[in-house]
């Protein structure tokens, strides 16, 4: 299709992190939040250009005719790219100066320079510094005999021009600001109990020069900060014996990729910004000036000022109303009825990690099978799955170890669970593995049952808490014979390609999600009720796109409700005018991939649901193993059907997509109103009120 059919994929992801940035400055957003959206502004900022960047950058350097689906060249990307990302600074540094400090000033948090300090506090500072600090630091001097030095990843470092007393000759030097110690430090020695005031490293430093340079003339500074491309090319004549040695060595490599961009705070010095850049093998389009002070790219010490008043409301996640008795059997429930828990309103602990605990534990579980993309090893499910192998039961995890930026991670779990006896695999070569599924083989009486959980989001206790996602339990026989055979093709050499229930990519999935559209299309030509909703974090894939640009075109009614950026145009007039694309923001990340087919049927409920693992991304439906599931049960149905509605209407934290790329936020000024994640945790938190009520007067009669 023509490329001014398509939006480009770097800008709608720099457009996501706008959204992002928007929330820190939203007048409904609690002050400390606002804090925490800063945060995550600048750290989606620092990902999008170690993942993104240096593979276009690479692309232009080899002079590949490569092209976006929106027509442009690797090195007009590049181009767009550092403009956004400089009048993006250029609002954040605006925010944090003009507003955000001020209104943290007004609840008593300051962020203090070195001359706003008194001189008790200068004292204590002082030292902090010689005890603590002084002995951490290691300034790296650059002469004949010192080599520059290596300059880590997203490492923040003061660069130091000096003299020596005898000699006209500039020198360089290096100090790399320690991790070790929070970007922001708290300062102890305040008279005012009720004020928390901050000073930040970088100046404590400064300030202090003279005691890592005695007797030099230090003639300027700057503050400095690199990122790096984390890019792990991937490895076609990889085969599965290796690839643990092949990703080891990639990370081992990665501290020295190359630098796609260096930042700079007000001023540099030219003389030590033009050694950086020689030093560095970077040019002027390869700098980044930061309008202020790049200590303000974390706040998370700030963050974790303990205030509840500006932060957002605590809740409990609920238990689901089938799991709410401890003493009930797991198996036995899911046996009765399929089970959909939503993330974070319902509980993981009382959901997913119960399911693993008891598998665990249950004598009559004889094999648990799991697929890792990211999780942390101290999770309950872990130390699950090592006691399980420990007493005997036969325990298999495909661990993902290309799973970007948790490749480390993932090699460290993999040893840990091999040493405790679990069967572990590493994936299919050529593919990642994304799915999200567990497979649970049980004894009962002469027989096996097998029970599964499929979700659209990592088996982390952490993000659980902090993303929206979708999982089902089931023991319905077909879907879990599909996983069997799946589980038979990641571990074996099963050349299984046919399904019946859940549809799998790359086997599948993309000629299903087309013939599911074509379908709508069909019953739309037939008079027959037609509509299609998707929930997703990103849509590319440009067959897929095609698809919904007909269907539009037949008159079919499709919303997208699509967080991340969206090639597809909506709106545009004989193209695209029947489809509505939405984003929705607030303090989840909304990580849940949804799909409903409306299937010519009066009843909305009789359409086809699915969820699953994957986007409406090429990656996702090509490139990796992902699993979505059939939802048949009609209760779970009108469940999920009620949520996209919801998030469809949401006035307060969603964003419409225009033809010309433009987002806007719908934003109702109505103090009133509810966004649909506040809107849904609220109606979650009822219901389960409403049952624990009815369960006691139940009992009482």
């Amino acid at each position: 299709m023509p490329h001014q059919n398509y939006l480009n994929r770097e800008i709608g992801v720099l457009q996501f992190n706008e959204r992002v940035l928007k929330l820190a400055m939203n007048s409904r957003t609690p002050l400390l939040e606002k804090v925490n959206f800063v945060n995550i502004f600048h750290s989606n900022m620092d990902e999008f250009f170690m993942k993104r960047v240096g593979g276009l950058k690479a692309q232009h350097q080899a002079k590949l005719q490569s092209y976006s689906v929106d027509g442009l060249s690797p090195k007009e990307q590049i181009k767009l790219i550092y403009q956004k990302n400089i009048e993006l600074n250029k609002v954040v540094h605006d925010f944090v100066e003009k507003e955000l400090k001020k209104e943290l000033e007004k609840n008593g948090i300051h962020l203090l320079r070195w001359r706003g300090l008194t001189a008790k506090e200068k004292n204590w500072v002082t030292d902090f510094f010689k005890n603590k600090i002084f002995p951490v630091l290691t300034p790296m001097a650059v002469d004949q005999g010192h080599p520059f030095p290596h300059i880590s990843n997203l490492s923040t470092s003061i660069a130091v021009s000096l003299k020596h007393p005898q000699d006209d000759e500039l020198l360089f030097a290096r100090i790399k600001i320690p991790p070790v110690f929070p970007t922001w430090l708290k300062i102890e020695a305040s008279d005012d109990p009720k004020s928390i005031r901050f000073i930040s490293m970088i100046d404590i430093i400064i300030q202090h020069l003279e005691y890592l340079f005695p007797d030099m003339t230090i003639e300027n500074m700057m503050t400095f900060r690199i990122t790096r491309n984390i890019d792990i090319k991937a490895n076609k004549d990889e085969d599965a014996e290796d690839l643990l040695e092949f990703i080891t060595e990639e990370l081992k490599q990665r501290r020295f990729q190359e630098v796609v961009r260096i930042e700079h705070g007000n001023n540099p010095d030219p003389w030590l910004l033009n050694f950086l850049l020689d030093e560095l093998d970077l040019k002027q389009e390869d700098v980044i000036a930061y309008p202020g002070r790049l200590e303000y790219k974390d706040l998370k010490s700030v963050y974790k000022v303990v205030n509840p008043k500006l932060k957002y409301p605590l809740f409990t996640p609920v238990s689901p109303s089938a799991l709410v008795d401890p003493g009930v059997n797991i198996f036995s429930v899911i046996k009765q009825s399929d089970l959909l828990i939503h993330h974070p309103y319902e509980s993981f602990a009382n959901s997913v990690e119960r399911f693993i605990v008891t598998a665990a534990n249950d004598p009559n579980v004889v094999a648990i099978k799991m697929i890792f993309y990211r999780t942390t090893e101290e999770s309950l499910i872990v130390q699950s799955l090592i006691r399980a192998a420990e007493m005997g039961k036969q325990v298999v995890c495909l661990i993902e170890l290309k799973a970007r930026m948790d490749e480390e991670r993932n090699i460290h779990l993999a040893q840990i669970l091999e040493d405790a006896g679990v069967h572990v695999v590493y994936g299919i070569v050529g593919l990642k593995t994304h799915a999200k599924v567990i497979l649970v083989v049980r004894r009962e009486q002469d027989d096996f049952k097998t029970y599964a959980h499929i979700g659209t989001g990592n088996y982390n206790p952490v993000t659980a808490k902090l993303y929206t996602d979708m999982g089902l339990l089931t023991a319905h026989a077909e879907i879990t014979k599909d996983l069997t055979e799946l589980f038979h093709y990641l571990t074996g050499r099963s050349l299984k390609n046919t399904y019946e229930k859940i549809l799998v990519a790359p086997v599948s999935l993309k000629d299903r999600f087309i013939k599911l559209i074509q379908q709508e299309i069909e019953n739309k030509k037939k008079g027959l009720p037609a509509q299609i909703i998707a929930k997703m974090n990103s849509l590319e894939d440009k067959d897929i796109i095609k698809a919904l640009y007909q269907a539009s075109q037949a008159g079919v009614g499709i919303d997208l409700i699509v967080r991340g950026f969206s090639c597809l145009k909506p709106g545009v007039k004989d193209l695209s005018e029947n489809i509505r694309v939405i984003s929705v923001l607030g303090r989840f990340l909304e990580h849940s991939r949804i799909f409903y087919f409306r299937s010519g049927s009066e009843d909305p409920l009789a359409g086809q649901f699915y969820l699953g693992s994957a986007d409406w991304m090429s990656r996702n439906l090509l490139n990796r193993v992902e699993v979505i599931t059939p939802i048949e049960d009609k209760n779970l149905k009108a469940k999920i059907y009620e949520i996209l509605e919801i998030m469809i209407q949401d006035q307060v934290s969603a964003w419409d997509l225009m033809p010309d790329g433009k987002y806007v936020h719908r934003g109702d000024s109505n103090q009133l109103l509810e966004g649909s994640q506040e809107l849904i945790l609220k109606q979650t938190q009822l219901r389960h009120q409403l049952y624990l009520q009815n369960r006691l007067g139940a009992s009482l009669t």
